[in-house]
């Protein structure tokens, strides 16, 4: 389903993405952990057309993407779920949910999806009137995993669901992503510091180090592989 061929990434003189070859199958789950700076972010910059190429092609379903804009690819079923949430904050709750639904091929869907949404996450349905800058870091995480969803993906970039929220709210939203996952035939690529719930939610996993992705291999097979043990898991 997605595919980057040796892609590299440079802000200004620094690389950011040096030569990334990955793979993503329809229907999997794949985790990308690494440190701070490894690059994780501007990957899913680059998958979404955020940031130029340097070098390398991206292609998504076997189309290259290298004329398709930003703009563009939501229609193509890509969701990117960037890092900080990023909610529009003085839009509310029932708003910014259906500008998640601007891309949907089928409009009529429109109301079914933010209730299937809604379902996932009930605390959202008690705060549609709300703004969401005035949600807590937890509910505007839902939201912003909402607005992705409702947009019908066949392709969701979660970019670091977990940053700067409590343990019990995290593994709720963890377990969301699982069940969403579950339930559908979405593909879902993440991102994430928890590289233990990381590895443990995935199929398979590439580990990114300055820039390169140094490791690759089914979660499980990475939990249990010491390079990563000692880096990342804390062994």
């Amino acid at each position: 389903m997605l595919s980057l061929n040796n892609v590299s990434v440079r802000y200004g003189g620094l690389s950011a993405l040096t030569e990334i070859s990955i793979e993503v199958n329809a229907g999997e789950f794949v985790s990308i952990i690494g440190p701070n700076g490894a690059g994780k972010t501007t990957l899913f910059k680059a998958i979404s057309g955020v940031v130029p190429l340097a070098t390398g092609q991206i292609s998504f379903e076997g189309r290259d993407l290298a004329n398709v804009g930003a703009a563009e690819r939501p229609h193509l079923g890509i969701a990117h779920v960037p890092e900080y949430r990023q909610v529009f904050g003085g839009l509310s709750v029932r708003e910014n949910l259906r500008l998640g639904t601007t891309a949907l091929k089928v409009p009529s869907a429109r109301d079914s999806n933010i209730e299937h949404v809604l379902e996932t996450f009930p605390i959202l349905r008690e705060r549609l009137d709300q703004p969401a800058g005035t949600l807590s870091g937890g509910q505007q995480q839902m939201l912003a995993i909402g607005r992705g969803l409702v947009s019908s993906p066949k392709l969701l970039l979660l970019d670091e669901p977990s940053m700067g929220l409590a343990p019990a709210v995290v593994d709720m939203i963890f377990e969301r992503i699982a069940r969403t996952r579950r339930d559908s035939e979405i593909t879902i690529v993440l991102v994430e510091q928890r590289a233990v719930e990381a590895l443990e939610l995935c199929d398979r996993a590439y580990v990114l180090s300055t820039g390169r992705a140094v490791l690759s291999g089914a979660g499980k097979e990475l939990l249990r592989n010491e390079r990563v043990n000692q880096a990342y898991l804390g062994g």
